[in-house]
């Protein structure tokens, strides 16, 4: 028979549990704006697609999915939309868009076909972002090459001169020497400047330095000085702020 102390204690040991239990239901959400994507394809397999073909979405989408996830803890309506706008401005999405195609609900219903106008402004937004890629790889390219360092630097191996040589044959050399160096290119590397507090926010044009290399791209989360932005590629990486600089 359970006594009323042994009863007490039991209870005791079993709420801290269950408050940690709690807490942990109420900590665990998707980490970023990759693993909502992977989550909606998940719970949405007709109407999300995170390889391969996509189709283009109802307008009006977010709500659908704000009220089909009001009750899901594991997604926020913040990540929502920022899913969303990373899923809609992707190649892939802005390549799917065409004239007569219909768009899909949640479950992958066709509605509402796409008009001219709708499918102008795709190509335009989708040619803008290649431009754009193809103008940061080309810096990237001459960034590089201006780091190489000139051929015309190098050490050459050269004989010993013949002992008989006479003064002004070595002076001839000199002056050719010193000639050839001043000959050699001089690159200055381009300077990033850094980008400021009130410029750094969701939507905004930035560089971000991978690496040796600037790339486009624009800022989909600031939290501190923690910053995830979307590349021109489509890609979604997190970096630190000091990485940001002026597009």
């Amino acid at each position: 028979m359970t006594t009323s102390t042994e009863a007490l204690n039991t209870d005791q040991n079993t709420a801290p549990a269950q408050e940690a239990s709690a807490n942990e239901n109420e900590v665990r959400k998707l980490a970023n704006v990759k693993e909502v994507l992977a989550y909606l394809a998940q719970q949405f397999p007709l109407c999300f697609s995170v390889k391969g073909q996509v189709k283009p979405l109802k307008i009006g989408i977010f709500q659908d999915l704000a009220a089909k996830l009001e009750q899901d803890s594991l997604v926020s309506k913040t990540q929502l939309r920022q899913a969303l706008r990373v899923y809609t401005s992707s190649w892939r999405y802005l390549e799917a868009i065409q004239t007569g195609v219909a768009r899909v609900d949640l479950e992958g219903e066709a509605g509402e076909l796409i008009d001219q106008q709708q499918a102008d402004h795709a190509l335009s937004t989708l040619t803008e972002s290649k431009n754009k890629a193809a103008e940061l790889r080309k810096a990237r390219l001459a960034e590089q090459k201006a780091k190489a360092k000139p051929a015309s630097d190098k050490p050459a191996y050269k004989k010993k001169p013949n002992k008989t040589t006479s003064n002004s044959s070595n002076s001839t050399k000199l002056s050719s020497k010193a000639v050839t160096k001043a000959a050699s290119p001089v690159v200055k590397e381009a300077v990033l400047e850094s980008i400021a507090d009130e410029q750094l926010k969701v939507g905004a044009g930035v560089l971000v330095k991978l690496g040796q290399s600037p790339m486009l791209a624009t800022v989909l989360e600031v939290h501190k000085d923690d910053v995830t932005v979307q590349l021109s590629s489509g890609m979604v990486v997190k970096t630190r702020r000091d990485s940001l600089y002026q597009a």
